[in-house]
Parts: structure tokens; sequence; C-alpha cells
């Protein structure tokens, strides 16, 4: 099953694109040619963009504590496996923990770094970190590829306790799903919602379908619109019905 995950606010918007961010930095901090740990490097830039927001630590921190605060309330009741309530509590008060620590401005080791910032401008213009133009950077795309891996733990290493943050919420919002199997006929789907407020939606579909999710809603209604693609790759509409799963997640 293929998962698409659509947020229903700013929020949650952000930190599915952070979450985005921390996959592929690791992932091609991992590899070893030049130019993988360039991408790694420019997911970095784009993880400043992203976290510049400046009530982001505090929004993430308040949402932490209050999900503590509804886990604490679970430890009378007896319905309630203590082991995982004490595991989920030590994960979301570790999130906490790293996050109040972590001073200053999210990124700002980046922007002190005139380095850094130099190539950060030049990766804005198209083929603008070419060895003619950075120098220096070329020089350190040819160092070692384990001092350049070493280098951008380092200066990733200061985003890390974002990424905990980030995992522990989404993951408790994945978690607090409500499923259910639906059928989109001729490729349209509609769902009163009922004036209650929903955080993500998440539709899994039969990859063998060919059929694409266009997701809209607000407080009272769920809208899915299924496309499919020809030769040429645009979506057009799917003219059959279309069977899925639909996950509504609030906190």
């Amino acid at each position: 099953m293929i998962l698409y995950e659509y947020p229903l606010n700013e929020r949650v918007r952000t930190l599915l694109r952070l979450e985005d961010l921390f996959v592929r930095l690791d992932h091609f901090c991992h590899e070893e040619h030049p130019l993988a740990h360039h991408v790694a490097l420019v997911t970095l830039f784009e993880l400043i963009e992203v976290s510049a927001r400046a009530d982001l630590k505090s929004d993430l921190l308040q949402e932490l504590e209050r999900q503590r605060q509804t886990l604490l309330g679970y430890r009378s009741n007896p319905q309630v496996s203590s082991t995982a309530l004490e595991q989920v509590l030590g994960d979301v008060e570790s999130a906490w923990n790293g996050l109040s620590q972590a001073t200053g401005r999210i990124g700002q080791h980046i922007r002190d770094n005139e380095w850094l910032m130099s190539i950060r401008s030049r990766t804005n213009i198209a083929g603008g970190a070419c060895q003619f133009d950075l120098p220096s950077y070329f020089a350190w795309q040819n160092h070692a590829a384990a001092d350049r891996q070493a280098d951008i733990t380092a200066w990733g290493g200061p985003f890390r306790p974002l990424e905990s943050g980030v995992a522990v919420i989404l993951k408790m919002l994945r978690e607090s799903a409500q499923r259910s199997h639906q059928s989109a006929e001729t490729g349209s789907f509609q769902q009163p919602l009922g004036g209650k407020t929903y955080q993500m939606v998440q539709v899994r579909i039969d990859p063998d379908l060919g059929a694409i999710p266009e997701i809209s809603a607000n407080k009272y209604l769920l809208w899915i619109r299924f496309t499919t693609q020809g030769g040429d790759l645009r979506p057009r509409p799917f003219e059959g019905n279309v069977e899925f799963d639909l996950s509504l997640c609030n906190l």
C-alpha cells in the first residue's frame, strides 16, 4: 500500500517537511560520493529555512508537555499497559529535555559560519556551486569521504533535538488515527466532518490501481479526488471506483 499523508494545518505541514528533510539528510550523509554530500549540505540549508519560525521551538515544547500531562493521566488506568506507557513517556520527556536544553535560534550555528553561508548563497543560483565559483568548496568535496561525513554530522548535530521532538509528535499523531475502509465512486469521495478539527489525513491505496489522491478539507468536509497518470505523467481524472483505507488523525 502507498501511504499519502495530508496536513490540515500549518504546524503539521511544517513538521512533515522537517521530517522529510531529516530523512534526506541522513540518507545522503551516509553516502560517500561528493555529490551526495552536496545534497546533504543543501538539505541543511533547507532545514534552516523551514525551521526559521521564531515560535517553532516553544510550540513543540508546549505540545510535548501537553502530551506528557495527558499520558500521566493514564498511569492509574488498569487497561493501559504500564510498560508501553512508560516507554512513550520516556520518549516524550527525552525529546522535551533535548529541546529545552538547546540554546539560541535553531540553525544559528550555520548562519554564524561564513564559509557555509558563502556556499548557501551560491547554491541559490542555478549551477552556482561549481568548482570555479567556490574553489574552497571544491577542495572540501575532495576530502576523504569519512572527513566530509564527520563535518556534515557536526553541522547537523544541533538540529537533532528538533528532529527528536518532531519524530515524537508525529508518531503520536499517527497513532491517534481513526481508521476506516472507504470506496470512492468514479474517483471522488466526500465525508462530512461535523465541525470536528483533525490535524492530518492518511490515505492508503494499492499501487496497482494507479490512483493518486488529491486531498482538501476543512472542519466541515473532507474531499478526495483521485487522478491517474498517462504516458506524459500529467494527471487526469480517475474514471473507476477506488478502494482505499482512510485515517483521520488528531492529538
